[in-house]
């Protein structure tokens, strides 16, 4: 599942990845509207979410696997054929959004149904962590293709990668779930279990950060390098951040295992929001103080991924547990779109992706955003110990 998962993420970061280089000059785009650009994916995502996942509570989802990753390639290799602005690359990349949408949650479903029962925070935290190896893939092969290439072509490669889960998908063994009662989009007992809608609200503050850097990741480094020359190419950078990611997400569930979960991720989105506004204020300064910075960034963005979802997992009821994840990811992905669009908003309103002045307040808005993770956390900790006394 790790390994078709890779496959999947291949053309997810495609956009974000060529955005400065190629999109933003030839489609003459504002921040706000590269940000529209990049979360249309999220945004595709969030909407078919909600149906695909819960869905998993009555089929089996690798079925929904199958589909799914059939549709993310169809919306990638569109992209790459038919593409040629905002509005058509928009709709394109929110198809593949959607069949993402078939493809992550439903996957962790389809490896959890097939588990032994027990304590599954390891192997859902490699599932989850194997995302940040895949984005770190989909940032080297999408500039590397689209530089030797041209951009088009990154699409038309990446567009291969989903056909990998889909072949995946299609060896499991079949596993039926048990017969869910009620309404399929009946998320009213999610929303009733405060435990787990603590890590699902958190989550959502940890995806508008993550979402945020990684739309923004390519441009902040091309707006460093063309102040101050540096072998640390926007390729070099972005591939490195995200490949930290894996690492970061399993030590930051076994630190949850020793610490605690609230306390643990608490501490690693306090720990996020300092870097974050430490890298806002040092932006004019040369890349061999902010790649330091960027390093530790890197760890602390994804370090409460793996300690959330799998927090998420554990706290929900079984017999609801694919209407768990589609809230968790409906609420997850809603904010990934907002934030990549926020950081395009704040650039445009502070001077430009060419000012440091900026730069500054991007990094403020990403501070922001994961400082209601703790929010969350303290909210669902205070509901639900009445409950529970």
């Amino acid at each position: 599942m790790c390994a078709g998962q890779l496959g999947s993420l291949l053309p997810h970061v495609a956009v974000p990845a060529i955005l400065a280089g190629f999109l933003i000059p030839e489609w003459h785009l504002s921040g706000a509207q590269a940000g529209l650009l990049s979360g249309s994916g999220a945004a595709g995502y969030m909407l078919a979410v909600p149906v695909l996942a819960t869905l998993t509570d009555r089929i089996d989802a690798r079925k929904i696997l199958i589909a799914g990753s059939a549709v993310s390639a169809l919306g990638t290799l569109l992209f790459g054929l038919f593409a040629t602005g905002l509005w058509s690359g928009a709709l394109f990349n929110a198809i593949a959004g959607i069949g993402f949408a078939g493809a992550y949650m439903p996957g962790l479903k389809a490896l959890t149904d097939r588990l032994e029962p027990g304590d599954s925070s390891r192997p859902v935290t490699l599932y989850t962590s194997s995302f940040s190896l895949g984005v770190g893939l989909s940032f080297l092969v999408s500039q590397l293709v689209a530089e030797n290439l041209g951009w088009r072509a990154a699409f038309l490669v990446t567009a291969i990668g989903p056909l990998v889960m889909l072949t995946v998908s299609a060896l499991l063994k079949p596993v039926e779930p048990r017969p869910a009662a009620g309404r399929l989009l009946n998320f009213g007992p999610v929303v009733r279990n405060t435990n787990a809608m603590g890590f699902v609200l958190g989550y959502g503050a940890h995806c508008f950060e993550l979402y945020g850097i990684r739309t923004w990741i390519v441009a902040f480094w091309t707006f460093v390098v063309a102040r101050h020359p540096t072998v640390l190419t926007p390729l070099i950078v972005s591939f490195i951040f995200s490949l930290l990611a894996m690492p970061a997400s399993i030590l930051g569930n076994e630190l949850a295992l020793k610490l605690g979960r609230h306390r643990a991720i608490s501490a690693v989105m306090f720990a996020s929001a300092t870097v974050a506004l430490s890298i806002g204020a040092l932006s004019e300064q040369s890349p061999w103080v902010l790649i330091p910075l960027l390093l530790v960034y890197a760890l602390t963005v994804p370090a409460d991924s793996g300690a959330l979802t799998s927090g998420m997992t554990m706290a929900a009821d079984p017999a609801n547990r694919g209407a768990t994840m589609a809230m968790h990811s409906t609420v997850g992905f809603s904010m990934s779109a907002l934030g990549a669009w926020a950081l395009g908003v704040a650039l445009d309103a502070a001077g430009g992706p060419a000012s440091a002045s900026a730069w500054t307040a991007a990094f403020a808005v990403l501070a922001f955003g994961i400082l209601l993770g703790p929010l969350a956390l303290y909210w669902s900790r205070k509901v639900s110990a009445p409950e529970r006394a």
